[in-house]
C-alpha cells in the first residue's frame, strides 16, 4: 500500500506537534501525523443515552487489555484523535446493544466488544458509554478512537439511508469539532491498518481488521462530511495520509 499524494502533507500545522504517547497512553507510532484540527461549531445532534454495563470489573478488563495491546494500563480515552465508522452487519439496534452489553469473551479476551454510539436505521443516535471511556471496537485503534456503529448489513445500505446518514454526518462533524479531529482521521474500520495512529503490540493481531467501510465507501462518506462542513462554515483539514504497515 502506498501513501496518498503529498498535497495533504503541506497543510498548515495548527499545533507544535501531535499528542505524544505519554499524553494518550500508547507506545510511539509509525509515520507522520497530520495535526491540523477541525475548527468551527455545530450544534450537538439529539442523542439518546442508552448505557451498557461498564462498571469497575469491565474497566479493569479494559485497562488490562490496554496494557497488553498498547503498553499502558488504563481504561480512559483521554484524547481521541480518530473516529472509526462501522456497520453492525444486522438490522436490529437491540441485537447490537445486547452484544455490546454482554461483555462476552472476544478473540479469547475480555472486555467484550463495544462502541460509543449506535445509529439506528431511523436515524436515532444512541450513546452507550461516556466519551472518556475506551471501547473495544477496532484492533490497534481503541487507545485513541471513538467508535460509531450504524445498524445495517452493508456499506451501501447505510450510505443510501437518508435518515441514518443525516444523523451520522451531524454526529461525526460535531465530534470532529469537539475534539479537533480532521476529516483525514475519520476512517472506516477497513481503513484502520493504514492509519498512522494504528498501534498493536500482538504480532499476530497487527494485520487484523474488518471489511466494513473500505476506501470507496469512506471516500463518499468523507465527501459528505466536507459538504456539510462547508455549509456550516467549518474547516475540517486535509484528507487521509495513509501509511504502509506491511500487511
Amino acid at each position: 500500500m502506498r501513501a496518498i499524494a503529498a498535497a495533504a502533507a503541506v497543510c498548515t500545522l495548527l499545533g507544535a506537534a501531535a499528542a505524544s504517547p505519554r499524553d494518550v497512553g500508547a507506545a510511539p507510532l509509525r509515520g507522520a501525523r497530520i495535526v491540523t484540527r477541525a475548527t468551527g461549531q455545530i450544534t450537538k445532534p439529539p442523542i439518546v443515552w442508552k448505557p451498557i454495563p461498564y462498571g469497575a470489573t469491565r474497566k479493569d478488563q479494559m485497562a488490562a487489555y490496554s496494557k497488553r495491546h498498547y503498553g499502558v494500563r488504563t481504561w480512559r480515552l483521554s484524547s481521541p484523535h480518530v473516529i472509526v465508522e462501522h456497520y453492525t452487519d444486522g438490522t436490529s439496534f437491540q441485537s447490537a446493544w445486547n452484544t455490546f452489553a454482554a461483555n462476552s469473551v472476544h478473540n479469547g479476551e475480555r472486555p467484550g466488544t463495544c462502541t460509543h454510539y449506535i445509529i439506528d436505521m431511523d436515524g436515532t443516535i444512541y450513546q452507550l458509554v461516556p466519551l472518556d471511556v475506551r471501547c473495544r471496537h477496532a484492533i490497534g485503534m481503541n487507545w485513541t478512537s471513538i467508535g460509531i456503529e450504524h445498524v445495517g448489513t452493508s456499506d451501501k445500505m447505510v450510505l443510501n439511508n437518508h435518515a441514518q446518514m443525516r444523523s451520522s454526518l451531524r454526529l461525526t462533524l460535531w465530534l470532529m469539532t469537539r475534539f479537533g479531529i480532521n476529516v483525514g482521521n475519520v476512517i472506516g474500520h477497513r481503513e484502520t491498518l493504514e492509519s498512522s495512529y494504528h498501534h498493536e503490540l500482538y504480532p499476530e493481531w497487527q494485520c487484523m481488521t474488518h471489511a466494513d467501510f473500505p476506501h470507496w465507501a469512506m471516500h463518499e462518506f468523507r465527501s459528505r462530511v466536507r459538504d456539510l462542513a462547508a455549509r456550516r462554515g467549518i474547516a475540517v483539514g486535509p484528507g487521509p495520509v495513509w501509511v504502509d504497515n506491511g500487511c
